[in-house]
């Protein structure tokens, strides 16, 4: 059999990405732990039939408010159930609306923002003036305010997550996109005739994915604490899914004086998650994004060695 030799693109895309995870772990030593947490979260969600001791809903009426112990290491809630494999099933969702959501975001603001800040003109002037009226609405009162019509659940959460900060954060790639549709290598495709579909795949997107991988790793930890935030208020993932936000709203409030390690587990692994990605994301900004390097670029506080003199 012939072997199969990588390609020159797929060389250098790896050595991208082995310099990028070279750089984090030298330059960044607050990402470097929140990217160590962002794994840790994917891996128990990834595990958690395996890690949880006890079914997530599973009940043991004999057993409420048992305060940490050997046999529950985080305790029970009101009804018995065993917190540990609570908050372990919850990193679950939080894994689907962290990554779904953003992605949903992500890939909204990328279509609006490329279409607006390509063509510009009435289309551009139409559809800011839209982001804008959606941006005059505080972002939670749109949140409730949707989800109070589409009902609350999983799908819809990410739906109405994703969709409703794309429009939002979409003023991100269009400033993107407006600097370098002007650049020569633009005009230079639409003299030889490339339609706009081209122009926007081939020479726009690669230009202005920085920006948006940028924004996909920042948009997930505020999904996350979204989601929470929906589901403390009763509008998120409905019980008896172990949403953590939903973990403190309903038990949590109640029971908090009297068992404090119901709120205080779902409050500290949710504190802990966000903390990560949002750790993780800065870090990767100041990565790919040069004007944040100084002006040494990724050479900044290398030392150089002075010729020596004979």
């Amino acid at each position: 059999m012939r072997e199969i030799r990588p390609t020159v693109e797929e060389k250098k895309r790896r050595s991208l990405l082995s310099d990028l995870l070279v750089r984090l772990v030298r330059e960044k030593p607050l990402g470097t732990v929140g990217g160590i947490i962002v794994l840790a979260l994917l891996a128990v969600a990834v595990l958690a039939d395996v890690l949880a001791p006890y079914g997530m809903n599973e009940i043991h009426l004999a057993d409420c408010l048992v305060p940490p112990s050997a046999q529950y290491p985080m305790g029970t809630d009101n009804v018995g159930r065993d917190m540990l494999s609570r908050i372990v099933f919850g990193a679950r969702i939080s894994m689907y609306v962290g990554l779904g959501a953003a992605a949903l975001e992500t890939v909204v603001a990328a279509l609006i923002g490329l279409i607006s800040g390509f063509f510009g003109g009435k289309t551009d002037i139409i559809i800011q003036r839209f982001v804008d009226a959606w941006m005059g609405f505080p972002a939670l009162v749109l949140y409730l305010s949707v989800m109070s019509i589409v009902g609350p659940g999983l799908i819809q959460v990410i739906l109405v997550l994703g969709v409703s900060s794309g429009i939002s954060r979409s003023r991100v790639v269009r400033g993107a996109v407006i600097s370098v549709r002007e650049n020569v290598y633009v005009e230079a495709a639409r003299a030889v005739g490339a339609s706009p579909a081209r122009i926007l795949y081939r020479h726009i997107l690669p230009n202005v994915m920085a920006p948006i991988i940028i924004l996909f790793t920042v948009g997930c930890g505020g999904m996350i604490l979204a989601e929470a935030t929906l589901s403390f208020l009763g509008f998120g993932i409905p019980p008896p899914a172990p949403s953590w936000g939903g973990m403190l709203s309903q038990a949590g409030r109640k029971y908090m004086y009297q068992a404090p390690w119901i709120a205080l587990w779902p409050g500290a692994v949710l504190s802990t998650v966000v903390y990560g990605l949002n750790m993780l994301g800065d870090a990767v900004r100041d990565l790919l994004d040069p004007r944040l390097r100084g002006g040494a670029g990724r050479y900044a506080g290398v030392k150089v060695k002075k010729p020596s003199s004979s």
